[in-house]
């Protein structure tokens, strides 16, 4: 029984020399952390509820506006292709390019518009609330 354990932690060591190794190439690198949205607004409270997270791969085709929509829920993503350009009803603008970050406005009417001649493919994490809409489209708009 002793020869087995000592097998066991001889294999830990092992293994564990060369998990270590294997972790020291892994990089982080953080994109994005902020308690503001894009135009400098304060991120609002969590609601209350059960929380649920979606997570979406959006592809907005070149020369393709998005309708006037908000979010009532806290999101943020990365672009990761093409180019994005969104506006706010009080006309603030940010424009992203591929690799950019996005902490979004939350309740607030905006759009966004690839302005690019190819497709944009934006990543984009809601921290929502079951049964509560992460996006809300404003009527009699495009």
């Amino acid at each position: 029984m002793k020869k087995i354990l000592i097998g066991i932690g001889c294999l830990f060591l092992f293994f564990g020399h060369a998990f270590s190794s294997d972790l020291r190439q892994v990089k982080v690198q953080v994109l994005a952390k902020s308690v503001c949205s894009w135009d400098g607004s304060k991120l609002p409270q969590y609601k209350k509820g059960q929380p649920e997270v979606t997570i979406l791969k959006i592809t907005i085709p070149a020369h393709v506006k998005l309708p006037w929509h908000k979010h009532p829920v806290i999101n943020a993503g990365v672009l990761i292709k093409g180019q994005l350009t969104v506006i706010t009803k009080d006309n603030n603008v940010l424009r992203l390019k591929a690799g950019d970050p996005i902490v979004e406005v939350v309740d607030k009417w905006h759009y966004g518009k690839n302005e690019g001649n190819t497709p944009a493919e934006i990543i984009v994490f809601y921290a929502g609330i079951k049964d509560v809409p992460i996006t809300i489209i404003k009527k009699g708009t495009e």
